[in-house]
């Protein structure tokens, strides 16, 4: 028996599009000599389709898809997600196509409703499986979360929490599988990224190969949509929980799985990359495909001499090519020659189109306009923003005039405190940095300077200023960043109190300053353009606290 994994990069509600990636790949996975060829979670639509799935003709549509697609596949059986309307019930579904027909279809039982996942909202639970045959082998289909089960909704830092559990759950669905006679579990997914979740699919998987004893097909779906990110990564695990194919990482593929008495024989497994790696690439994929998927023929980024544009130029060039992206220079009065000459020299290595536009005149002309309201009145936050402004408006300009989309700069820990602009620095269409940590954005810098040399070491080391002011570096403002980053990991990211925090070693009054911060520009967030998801938990889908909030979380 031979298993074809079409790990494909599907976009949302593109049906014809999606069909004929599928097809394509039923067809090259036919002349490669598969019985089978195995698609991601919902790939006839995308994923996640949200409120796409309320819309009458929108379910319909995907109907008349999925029976077109079918009447097309031939030779070779195609499992395909989908959803699927019965009634007034809609469910998450993938059927099996093959003789020109549909030869079944199995519901997806566990519906995930934690973190970026609401597919209650949408979804009714299915019931029973789907046993059929390939070349004489029993073979069962499941649907990511029934493969990961209730292990999914604990946080992912509270391990003793998970393995107290781990024995009063009830069967899963590949135990049903197994009771049903399969001796092989496909599983179709649609799996986001995040960094470490490939060793936490793999842990999932290994305890449902220890409870069932069945080898698993693990297809996982590719590419970008909206603050997502599909990493692919798919796999085979044989029935002693060991990989036996392994797919890339942030790319399409189209490997294919020969087994013998139901066991995976060994197959090419690619190497698993570093965290650097694997946060970048996700950048890239994350950029590429929100430009190219939603039709903006170029990138504009506001180029200042440090670290955090530095990096975002890096990521769109190799993300769109450098002939797509056009990096502005805004100098003031505050900004250092030597952020000018890094700039130079950056575009210069990326070989990206660049400009200079000064804003001092600019600046001038507004505070001549301000004067009689500023009269009396020092320099302060005020004008350090009216640049930032200057700078958003211009940088605005240019996109409206030559529909380039401008990427915003804003790294998590500016995010979760403040430290940005309202309609300057935070004004764009899509935030590449959204969900990187300052130290993250120094590690992945040093990173893409190891690929090729383009981040000039003096960005890298010199220490981080808005240039807003004379003199002025972050500290001034912030903490240290590896106390505040740690501090925000913890929070945000971990959920954890006050003062499980400062029992870890922080002291009490930064960490109330930072936690204070964090609720108090919720309203800043709320207004911030989407960005890249590389954590488990985001500014975005997963993270939905309310502006108005006087809860803070155990502040004196």
């Amino acid at each position: 028996m031979k298993i074809a994994i079409a790990q494909i990069n599907c976009t949302v509600g593109d049906l014809p599009g999606n069909a004929a990636k599928i097809l394509d790949a039923a067809e090259r996975a036919k002349a490669l000599g598969a019985d089978l060829v195995l698609t991601p979670e919902l790939s006839l639509c995308g994923y996640p389709p949200e409120d796409l799935l309320l819309r009458a003709d929108f379910r319909a549509a995907c109907q008349r898809e999925l029976a077109a697609l079918a009447m097309r596949i031939h030779g070779i059986l195609a499992v395909v997600g989908h959803p699927h309307a019965i009634g007034r019930s809609l469910f998450n579904a993938a059927s099996i196509l093959g003789n020109g027909a549909i030869e079944a279809t199995y519901h997806k039982c566990d519906l995930p409703n934690y973190t970026v996942f609401d597919e209650e909202r949408y979804f009714e639970s299915g019931s029973g499986s789907c046993v059929i045959d390939v070349a004489s082998t029993p073979v069962a289909v499941n649907i990511c979360e029934d493969v990961w089960g209730e292990e999914g909704r604990l946080p992912s830092h509270d391990h003793d929490l998970r393995e107290a559990q781990s024995s009063v759950w009830e069967a899963t669905a590949p135990a049903a599988a197994k009771e049903a006679g399969a001796k092989l579990l496909l599983v179709l997914n649609a799996s986001p990224f995040h960094l470490g979740k490939l060793q936490t699919r793999y842990d999932i998987v290994r305890a449902r190969v220890e409870e069932t004893g069945l080898p698993v097909v693990f297809c996982n779906m590719v590419g970008g949509q909206d603050e997502l990110v599909f990493d692919g990564q798919s796999f085979v695990m044989d029935a002693r929980g060991e990989i036996t194919h392994q797919l890339p990482a942030f790319e399409e593929a189209l490997v294919v799985a020969e087994f013998d008495d139901g066991q995976p024989l060994p197959g090419e497994k690619t190497p698993e990359l570093s965290l650097e790696a694997s946060a970048y690439k996700a950048l890239v994929l994350g950029v590429r495909d929100y430009l190219g998927k939603n039709g903006f023929p170029g990138a504009l980024v506001g180029l200042s001499g440090g670290i955090d544009s530095a990096l975002t130029v890096a990521v769109a060039a190799d993300a769109l090519g450098p002939e797509q992206v056009h990096a502005v220079m805004m100098p003031s009065q505050f900004t250092a020659d030597i952020s000018v000459e890094d700039s130079r020299a950056m575009v210069k290595a990326l070989g990206v189109r660049y400009s200079e536009i000064t804003i001092k005149p600019i600046f001038d002309a507004f505070m001549e306009g301000l004067a009689d309201e500023f009269k009396g009145r020092e320099f302060d936050t005020t004008e350090e923003n009216l640049q930032s402004r200057i700078r958003g408006t211009i940088l605005m300009s240019l996109s409206n005039k030559f529909g380039a989309i401008v990427l915003t700069t804003g790294n998590k820990s500016e995010m979760s405190t403040g430290y940005a602009t309202l309609y300057g620095d935070m004004a764009g269409g899509f935030g590449v940095l959204k969900d990187l940590t300052k130290g993250l954005v120094y590690r992945l810098a040093e990173y893409r300077n190891t690929v090729s040399p383009v981040i000039p070491e003096r960005v890298i080391t010199r220490p981080p200023s808005a240039e807003l002011r004379p003199d002025q570096v972050d500290t001034d403002s912030l903490p240290p960043y590896d106390v505040l980053d740690a501090i925000v990991e913890m929070y945000v990211e971990e959920d954890r109190s006050v003062g499980d925090i400062v029992a870890a070693g922080y002291e009490r009054g930064s960490v109330e300053r930072i936690v204070r911060l964090i609720h108090i520009n919720e309203y800043k967030r709320r207004q911030a353009p989407p960005g890249i998801r590389i954590t488990h938990r985001g500014f975005g889908k997963d993270w939905r606290y309310p502006i108005t909030n006087r809860y803070r979380g155990g502040l004196k």
